[in-house]
């Protein structure tokens, strides 16, 4: 996962009622990148931002995190097919090797995924890197965004 960054942004304090609006931002910035990264503590909000950012792409299912499988797969009216994986509770890469993690991220498809440092190896080199983290008032939150390869 270590690779060039070309270009980043950052959103600081962002209320939850902002959000939406936080999500556009970032999504134009993000452009041609189907890969996104999500880092943040456990509930740090990495669930809440894919699902207003589904909200803005307007998946026709509600967002939620995959708890139980490791992919979500929605459909969009602005972005066509989404993956969403949760990678939190697999035991080691061939997991995700096994529900063949690398034909979804090579599908030019865009790909949401939370705790990436779980399948280092299966990142490819263009991705973007969205870190979330607590502002000092515990109801907001700060959003690094950095494009990668």
């Amino acid at each position: 996962m270590e690779s060039e960054i070309s270009e980043n942004i950052s959103f600081s304090d962002v209320h939850l009622d902002d959000l939406p609006q936080t999500v556009a931002e970032i999504y134009s910035f993000a452009k041609n990148y189907k890969i996104w990264l999500f880092k943040a503590e456990m509930g740090g909000g990495k669930t809440t931002f894919i699902s207003h950012l589904c909200d803005y792409l307007e998946v026709e299912d509600h967002a939620s995190s995959p708890t139980f499988g490791l992919v979500n797969e929605y459909l969009s009216a602005k972005a066509g097919e989404i993956y969403h994986f949760d990678f939190y509770r697999i035991k080691n890469e061939q997991e995700a090797f096994e529900i063949g993690v690398e034909d979804y991220f090579y599908s030019d498809k865009l790909c949401l995924i939370e705790w990436p440092e779980m399948i280092p190896s299966f990142i490819p080199d263009q991705f973007l890197l969205i870190e979330i983290s607590l502002s000092k008032e515990l109801t907001k939150r700060n959003f690094k965004i950095s494009k990668h390869g």
